[in-house]
């Protein structure tokens, strides 16, 4: 009954999202080159749960070369609202299109005189008609059984803010390297930002033993750096092998003890 419940879930949200796909018209079109025409940044505005989104819209749009930032309604009408200049442009998230504390900005917004975008799920509403562009965002039904918790709906915002952030990142012609400028942390910015040569073992570091040399010499060498393995080498230091603390241990099965000259340090055994 539960796996049924959360299978539900997902199928209502899955299809929410698919209904969004077919109304995207080109009003998205519109929104995305007004964006990248702006000399300021992208204010994202919103209440309760889409409030939330808009804050997570805003951490998406800022790593990937859009700046925005989120005000909340609530604040803006108390000395927030001076952060929106003429150059910005307002993107409000509102389900309804009819949340108090977000349409009573709309006046204070326009006295300004930067543009307002509106994803919603009722074209017909305040938000909706009082937007310069307005992006559908409706969903048939919510995933909550009494249809009251945003769910659905919430995910079509999210999923519609991704895809306003994708497009401009192709816009942009925004790369990994304009990424790793804004995202330097974590194991994603390290994987971005750390070269070969910094991490890599040079010289004295590199384990490593001569050709015909005691298997003891060989777990010494293995043991000195922790690595694991050594290289086995010829004259003028010529790699011929590796030889792994594994091959090590499936060698000492067969109850035998030669040096390095067999064939099995190169991989053949």
């Amino acid at each position: 009954m539960i796996l049924k419940q959360a299978k539900e879930v997902l199928r209502i949200e899955a299809e929410g999202i698919l209904g969004v796909v077919d109304r995207l018209d080109n009003s998205f079109v519109k929104m995305v080159d007004l964006i990248c025409k702006i000399k300021g940044r992208v204010i994202l505005t919103g209440i309760g749960k889409s409030g939330i989104v808009a804050r997570k819209v805003v951490a998406t749009l800022n790593s990937t070369g859009t700046p925005s930032l989120f005000l909340h309604p609530v604040e803006a009408m108390h000395g927030d609202l001076g952060m929106v200049s003429p150059g910005d442009v307002v993107l409000a998230l509102s389900s309804s299109g009819e949340t108090d504390e977000l349409n009573v900005l709309i006046p204070s917004i326009k006295r300004i005189g930067c543009p307002l975008i509106a994803f919603t799920g009722q074209m017909d509403s305040t938000l909706g008609r009082q937007s310069d562009i307005a992006i559908d965002v409706g969903v048939e039904r919510e995933a909550c059984p009494l249809g009251l918790a945003p769910t659905a709906s919430t995910t079509a915002l999210l999923a519609v803010g991704d895809a306003l952030a994708v497009t401009l990142i192709n816009k942009r012609k925004f790369k990994s390297s304009d990424f790793k400028r804004f995202h330097p942390g974590g194991s994603l910015g390290q994987c971005l930002s750390v070269k070969v040569q910094e991490i890599m073992f040079t010289g004295k570091k590199i384990p490593n033993v001569s050709k015909g040399e005691t298997m003891r010499r060989a777990i010494q060498e293995i043991n000195r750096m922790q690595l694991g393995a050594t290289l086995v080498v010829e004259k003028d230091n010529i790699l011929v092998g590796i030889v792994t603390d594994g091959d090590i241990r499936r060698h000492l099965m067969t109850q035998e003890q030669p040096g390095l000259s067999g064939s099995w340090y190169n991989g053949e055994a």
